[in-house]
């Protein structure tokens, strides 16, 4: 898990549309990065469309959610649009960002965790779930955001 009170390595990724993303245009926000295993997959699905759902209270906080996994350009457009997805998905075809964030499986598919990052690009909660069935609730993880203390 990479760790809290670091330096999140910043990156550059496509998202649906092809546009080239990297999180250093993200300074002075907040960002949530969001590793999932796959699009359109049911434990996957009802995730994003829970954090879809609730994307009024992520807001409220000021926070940017990223998803991000190893599925194509054309997968994320496909899956955003199908379920209505407020949030950016990026394509880390490579693997290179699911690695660098210690969020990759045994199967070369990003695992299921979260990244929050301050605006100064500092790691400030991490979460990986090594059983991709289960995912933390929405609701715990708005719950653990809200307990942190400022910096």
């Amino acid at each position: 898990m990479i760790t809290e009170n670091t330096k999140a390595p910043d990156f550059t990724l496509p998202d649906s549309e092809g546009n080239k993303v990297s999180l250093s245009a993200f300074t002075g926000k907040r960002v949530l990065l969001v590793f999932y295993p796959a699009d359109d997959s049911p434990v996957c699905t009802t995730q994003l469309c829970s954090y879809r759902d609730n994307y009024t209270e992520f807001s409220k906080r000021g926070i940017t959610i990223l998803g991000i996994n190893t599925d194509s350009i054309d997968s994320h457009k496909q899956f955003g649009e199908k379920n209505s997805l407020p949030f950016t998905l990026l394509s880390d075809h490579d693997k290179r960002v699911s690695e660098s964030y210690d969020a990759i499986a045994f199967l070369g598919i990003s695992q299921r965790a979260y990244v929050l990052i301050d605006e100064k690009g500092i790691v400030r909660l991490s979460f990986n779930d090594f059983l991709p069935l289960f995912y933390q609730s929405t609701r715990d993880l708005l719950a653990k955001i809200d307990a942190m203390k400022p910096e």
